[in-house]
């Protein structure tokens, strides 16, 4: 059985061989009247930039927070890992995304 519990170090980031994926009620799309992606939940919507797109676009389940880091860092010149991981930390902390342990 998988853990979904955050898994977050001692500074309050997100571990980097945890698995993250969006919640079960929670959807990533493209709102076309925004021009934007959007992250839907019920009775919120969260709208987000395009690097906030990307990340979430990775969160599979099955990519650890390193992977998608190292994902990232291909497509940008500058991705600090740090920065990822607050970003998910948050999103966990909303439930709208999910971690496990693998």
């Amino acid at each position: 059985m998988r853990s979904i519990e955050p898994m977050r170090s001692d500074h309050g980031a997100v571990h980097e061989s945890g698995r993250p994926e969006l919640a079960t009620h929670v959807w990533l799309r493209f709102d076309s009247a925004r021009e934007q992606h959007v992250l839907l939940a019920p009775e919120a919507v969260i709208v987000l930039n395009g690097t906030g797109a990307d990340i979430l676009g990775l969160c599979d389940g099955h990519r650890t927070v390193a992977e998608i880091v190292a994902e990232l860092q291909g497509r940008y010149d500058r991705v600090i890992d740090d920065e990822v991981r607050q970003f998910l930390a948050r999103l966990i902390a909303k439930r709208c995304v999910e971690i496990s342990d693998g």
